[in-house]
């Protein structure tokens, strides 16, 4: 049985995996910040996601994902604040800080739209763009208030 040619693979597989990972990552982050900036400054979504998209000097697959998730996040805008303010009523969304707000909408898209997308990943993923990008608190706010809606969002 000749294993060299699965063997010689394996890397090339785990390879690929990282580099779908590391731009789904770039995806979401410009996806965060353009639902902020959408929603400090009132850009029109496009406008913003392809600076963003440029600044980041991102891939065209990149920013269709971007795409994606802000169009998605905003056609289910209402919804997606009625779950975060049903499961955590203790932070009114108009006195969240607008990184973590943008973030967890983002995340309660994935978790209840997201095709494919593990809670578990959506949740890690909202976290690690909160720890990077808001304040010292950001990550441990998003996990906590994702980790009551995140069983509503899966409509359990």
């Amino acid at each position: 049985m000749d294993t060299g040619a699965a063997a010689e693979t394996q890397p090339a597989a785990d390879a690929r995996a990282r580099k779908g990972s590391v731009r789904r990552r770039l995806g979401r982050v410009i996806a965060m910040q353009a639902l902020y900036e959408i929603d400090a400054v009132g850009t029109e979504p496009d406008v913003s996601i392809e600076a963003l998209g440029a600044e980041h000097e991102a891939p065209l697959e990149v920013v269709r994902f971007a795409s994606q998730l802000v169009h998605g996040t905003l056609e289910r805008l209402p919804e997606i604040d009625a779950v975060i303010q049903e499961q955590a009523p203790q932070f009114p969304l108009a006195q969240v800080a607008g990184v973590d707000r943008a973030v967890l909408r983002l995340a309660v898209y994935e978790l209840r739209h997201g095709r494919g997308v593990p809670p578990k990943v959506a949740i890690n993923e909202a976290v690690d763009i909160a720890k990077e990008y808001g304040n010292e608190s950001s990550g441990r706010f998003v996990n906590g208030v994702l980790g009551h809606v995140a069983p509503a969002a899966n409509g359990s």
